[in-house]
């Protein structure tokens, strides 16, 4: 494959390739905004350790806004007064600049969340694999619900393998984790289809590969090869945007209901909840789906009853009893998950609590 590619899909371009952000400016330019705004954090902006080409953006926006840490309607909430509306001419619509978002997928969602009230296009340079940047998956500005309009999915997305793997190994592996469970939970839900399943089983395959050998997970991202056609970087980028894709396209069921509804209660770190849940979470719905999750195994390089092993030698997941900040609330952990409509995407009855405490209790 191109070590470069330009892919435009229903309203959306991905231009994937090594040196992605150091372009960015013209690139964006080149597709509509030339005028923007940035979302970014301190890490990112940093002039020592941060993202390669990211002051060249910083020096391009019209504002910068740095997003700390937090829950994302929150601070979507808080940029909805700080972010320009633009006077239109005489007779016209109000208008916001773009948002740029520069970062991983909770400043990606913030801008989408932000864009779903002002109306505002959105253009990700993901710096994890989190896939954000994919899908028109996010949650709105606490407070401004009822201004939101349709779900956002950026328009353009600018994927730069360097700066998309350029987390320390362990996150790096985590935010891997969390790609190849967007690919996994694509594949059984009302709407799965078969363009969503190939490119989940691709990413799945480019993912696995990717973390096969942690012998040659070394230096501060753990890849060697940067961004060429072949190397780490390239794979894991490529596979986070193809499960990306497939999750946007099929939605998603039990296990972003479990990893999502921890994050937010027990205060588990997103990545790694994905990677200790993803074990457990396959081997519950394989049992349910085996016909979706056979060809998932053999994306893995192993068999359907390997599957849950291959998963947690891929992860190398730490107990999420020892990551979470509010271990107390569990027990409203549960009962939210099971109030969550997602639930019914997953095949057969409906999930109970005893099923879903013995998922969590094996990853706890």
């Amino acid at each position: 494959m191109s070590e470069r590619f330009v892919w435009r899909d229903a309203g959306r371009t991905v231009v994937f390739g090594a040196g992605g952000v150091d372009a960015a400016v013209a690139t964006l330019a080149d597709h509509g905004f030339a005028e923007f705004e940035l979302l970014s954090t301190e890490r990112a902006l940093a002039a020592d350790g941060g993202i390669a080409g990211a002051g060249a953006l910083a020096a391009a926006a019209s504002r910068v806004h740095e997003v700390g840490p937090g829950q994302v309607p929150d601070l979507a909430a808080a940029l909805l007064d700080r972010v320009i509306a633009i006077s239109p001419p005489e007779g016209g619509k109000w208008r916001s600049p773009g948002l740029v978002a520069l970062g991983g997928g909770r400043v990606i969602d913030t801008a989408k969340a932000v864009a779903a009230v002002t109306g505002a296009a959105v253009a990700a340079i993901p710096t994890t694999l989190s896939g954000a940047e994919m899908t028109a998956i996010h949650r709105l500005p606490a407070g401004a619900e009822d201004r939101a309009g349709e779900r956002v999915r950026p328009r353009l997305v600018i994927a730069d393998p360097a700066a998309m793997t350029g987390q320390p190994p362990a996150q790096l592996r985590a935010s891997a984790m969390n790609a190849l469970a967007h690919g996994a939970d694509s594949l059984y839900t009302p709407l799965a289809n078969p363009v969503a399943e190939m490119a989940a089983l691709r990413g799945a395959t480019l993912i696995a590969a990717a973390l096969e050998d942690a012998s040659e997970l070394g230096g501060r991202s753990g890849i060697e090869n940067s961004g060429t056609s072949g190397g780490r970087a390239f794979d894991l980028a490529l596979g986070s945007i193809l499960c990306g894709y497939a999750i946007d396209s099929a939605g998603f069921g039990l296990h972003h209901v479990v990893c999502q509804t921890l994050v937010r209660l027990c205060g588990t770190p997103h990545a790694e909840t994905n990677a200790a849940i993803l074990p457990h979470a396959a081997t519950f719905l394989a049992t349910r789906a085996p016909s979706a999750f056979e060809p998932f195994a053999n994306a893995l390089g192993v068999s359907l009853e390997a599957l849950e092993p291959r998963l947690t030698d891929l992860g190398q997941p730490a107990p999420l009893s020892s990551q979470a900040t509010n271990p107390s609330a569990l027990d409203d952990a549960v009962e939210a998950m099971l109030k969550r409509p997602e639930l019914a995407s997953v095949p057969g009855p409906s999930p109970t609590e005893a099923d879903l405490r013995h998922l969590i209790d094996r990853a706890w």
